[in-house]
């Protein structure tokens, strides 16, 4: 029978996650069933699925929010999450909620060194309320950073905002990923947006990886280059839409 393990460690050095054997019900429905996942230590992975497929909760479970499953979830001691609302404290200024969370009694200039990193450094005395939506996105992913992560999960952290600042966030986290390093599990419904960002896709169908795509491409990527139409077009076959 299997076992509920949770353990925040790193299990070896050529993986930042190894999932072995997951699964998690919720009133007797198998939500994830039996699922294995490795994440290579740098690597950039996007998941894709249909809405209820299980993304969302295999993310909670490897940020330490869901521990009611049967079998393995490595994960490092180290880790982050970003997720679609920034969820920012109104009643606290912008560095303030970039330190929330943090053990002791870290200063202002750690966060304001993260949201210089971000782009947002001239806003770090501001209130949340002030902010436009990509500006608390950018807030948010800070909020992660300022951790020093080891593995940084963002569950669809540009759903909310309109096409061009999702763009310029997209591309923020590309280059905030290039420079940390850190292993990024990315959850989307935007098949472009994976095949942009990742090193590797997933599609994710009934609780399992049904489908794994390496993407090849050189980075940058450019969405008009014949092969990311091929690939996203695969993908899109593999979610149930047709492309003719």
């Amino acid at each position: 029978m299997a076992t509920d393990v949770h353990r925040p460690v790193t299990p070896t050095v050529t993986q930042a996650v190894r999932v072995e054997g997951l699964s998690r019900t919720f009133d007797g429905r198998a939500v994830i069933d039996d699922l294995r996942l490795d994440i290579a230590p740098g690597e950039f992975v996007a998941l894709l699925g249909r809405s209820g497929c299980g993304k969302s909760t295999l993310l909670r479970i490897l940020a330490g929010l869901d521990r009611d499953i049967k079998g393995t979830a490595l994960v490092p001691r180290r880790r982050a999450v970003a997720f679609q609302a920034p969820r920012l404290m109104p009643w606290k200024k912008v560095w303030r909620n970039v330190l929330l969370g943090l053990p002791g009694k870290p200063e202002r200039a750690r966060a304001e060194r993260t949201l210089d990193e971000v782009g947002l450094g001239h806003r770090a005395g501001a209130w949340p309320k002030t902010l436009s939506g990509g500006e608390a996105q950018r807030a948010s992913l800070a909020r992660a950073l300022v951790r020093e992560p080891d593995l940084l999960l963002l569950d669809e952290p540009f759903g909310a905002l309109d096409a061009l600042t999702r763009i310029k966030a997209q591309h923020l986290v590309a280059e905030v990923w290039q420079r940390r390093g850190c292993a990024v599990l990315l959850v989307t419904h935007d098949v472009e947006e994976a095949v942009l960002l990742a090193d590797r896709v997933l599609v994710m169908d009934d609780g399992r990886i049904a489908h794994e795509q390496h993407v090849g491409l050189d980075r940058p990527r450019d969405i008009t280059d014949p092969r990311f139409a091929e690939l996203r077009a695969g993908l899109l076959r593999r979610l149930g839409v047709d492309t003719a």
